[in-house]
């Protein structure tokens, strides 16, 4: 498929196609060339139209009769229609416990993400080295960002301080922002975000589960 078509996928098909690309992954390991939409589906639970219509979206290849998708060629596919295939620079803010976590975890490079430099405003941080990421002092986020031609931010500071990080990395040229401070920020027209609110995901699981518990004791009582 060329760069200049036109792809459309959800928000929805778009969440799921890292979960495609974790089982062709593990497909490839085991030296499986091939696999049908009914496996993908079935890793997933979903329906087998919906698997298609998702590829369709993101890969030209129709797959084999009887045979499948190429995985080779699917999973080229997807990491080039999100963008793992290109090395994307980060900038992480706030290295208190989640940032050095953050910084901690070697499963960014999969997905094309390198986290390229970390900021804090405790003097204490500023020139340690992190799981092999450098510390600096604020005062050097813009220098450094465009030195680098860091496009990404990580926000990772408390929620009183995170619109005035933000604020400095778009300052700096930053892009796009992965926010993970539990505040709703305020950007310019142009910069992407997105939001990892764990308040909001829980409150879906809590809703989930209590529903759940409901719907048990429904069935025992009418038991």
């Amino acid at each position: 498929m060329q760069d200049n078509e036109l792809r459309v996928l959800s928000v929805q098909g778009v969440r799921r196609l890292p979960y495609y690309l974790k089982f062709l992954k593990e497909m490839q390991a085991k030296g499986t060339a091939f696999v049908p939409a009914i496996s993908i589906a079935n890793s997933l639970g979903i329906y087998e139209v919906q698997v298609r219509k998702d590829l369709a979206a993101v890969s030209s290849s129709p797959g084999k009769p009887r045979v499948g998708f190429s995985v080779d060629g699917l999973i080229a596919d997807i990491e080039h229609f999100l963008g793992y295939d290109n090395a994307n620079l980060a900038a992480l803010v706030g290295a208190g416990n989640l940032g050095k976590a953050l910084l901690s975890y070697g499963g960014f490079a999969e997905y094309g993400l390198d986290i390229a430099a970390a900021f804090d405003t405790d003097p204490a941080l500023a020139g340690q080295c992190i799981h092999g990421c450098t510390v600096y002092p604020m005062e050097r986020l813009a220098a450094v960002c465009r030195e680098k031609n860091i496009p990404i931010g990580i926000i990772t500071t408390p929620a009183d301080q995170a619109q005035t990080a933000c604020d400095k990395l778009v300052a700096a040229g930053i892009k796009a922002i992965w926010n993970f401070a539990h505040v709703r920020l305020h950007v310019p027209e142009g910069v992407l975000m997105q939001e990892e609110n764990m308040a909001v995901s829980f409150a879906v699981l809590s809703n989930s589960l209590a529903q759940s518990l409901r719907e048990q004791a429904l069935r025992d009582k009418q038991k």
